[in-house]
């Protein structure tokens, strides 16, 4: 496991040793901050406060995930830029697509810190017969978080060669990849008819119960993608957006060099 975060620090300080004790509430308050819920039109949260002493007001009609996880991004906001009065809108929490030192992107690390610690979702994550959308919910329950949250968290701390992208019907919103995954492996905007996927996007059914074998190229257009196979799974989140799993398992994609053509034709034959 890696070093510990502020966050994680944080909660180790307050004796928080299971996913039950973490109570966002009462560790703002430890923080002197002050939670309320209210109707909001045009944001998901706010912050407004002082050197000491801070409100946050997250959006009433929000999903219990979705709340959670927006006043832990207020919380990392309070963390990083005490102080200021700050309004954080849809787009702004959980965007994956935020460069890593975007502010709001350190407020999202922060919240998927506190709410998600390695020092107890590691070991879980690891403990998964398999990394798929199965054992991904039973996180999400367990860490009363949203599918997004927890899929984004097993998929960058698991150790797998694994990706987790987002589709709405224009194409890609955002990806994330682990770190076993080398960056010439850049998932297409568009996702490609003959993948399980495209019938998720399309409405036909709801999600794919399994991991799919399909061909690389349908998802990558990197130079020997059809010499591989990868497996994909696919669940709609919202009417509009669908995440993919894509879960790398030939060992010739993660080398430097992308293995050879006949090396690959040889090792399939």
């Amino acid at each position: 496991m890696t070093s510990l975060s502020t966050a994680e620090r944080l909660l180790l300080s307050l004796g928080v040793e299971t996913p039950e004790e973490i109570d966002l509430e009462a560790i703002a308050w430890t923080l002197g901050v002050k939670v309320r819920y209210a109707r909001l039109d045009k944001c998901e949260a706010r912050i407004a406060g002082s050197a000491s002493s801070a409100i946050v007001t997250i959006r009433s009609d929000a999903s219990p995930g979705r709340k959670r996880f927006s006043l832990g991004h207020e919380l990392g906001h309070w963390h990083r830029d005490r102080g200021k009065t700050l309004v954080c809108r849809q787009v702004d929490i959980g965007n994956r697509s935020l460069r890593a030192l975007d502010p709001e992107r350190i407020a999202d690390d922060f919240a998927a810190d506190l709410l998600m610690p390695s020092y107890m979702f590691e070991p879980e994550v690891r403990k998964l017969p398999k990394l798929n959308f199965a054992g991904i919910r039973k996180l999400a329950e367990r860490y009363n978080v949203s599918l997004t949250a927890a899929a984004i968290r097993a998929v960058e701390k698991a150790r797998l060669p694994t990706l987790l992208v987002c589709h709405r019907e224009d194409g890609r919103a955002w990806f994330t990849r682990s770190s076993e995954v080398p960056e010439r492996w850049f998932p297409q905007r568009q996702i490609d008819r003959e993948s399980p996927a495209f019938d998720v996007l399309s409405g036909k059914m709801d999600e794919t119960p399994l991991l799919q074998k399909i061909n690389a190229d349908a998802w990558f257009d990197t130079q020997g993608a059809s010499w591989y196979e990868i497996r994909e799974q696919s669940v709609r989140i919202s009417s509009s957006e669908i995440l993919t799993l894509l879960v790398i398992e030939e060992e010739r994609m993660l080398r430097e060099d992308g293995g050879s053509r006949s090396s690959s034709r040889e090792r399939r034959w």
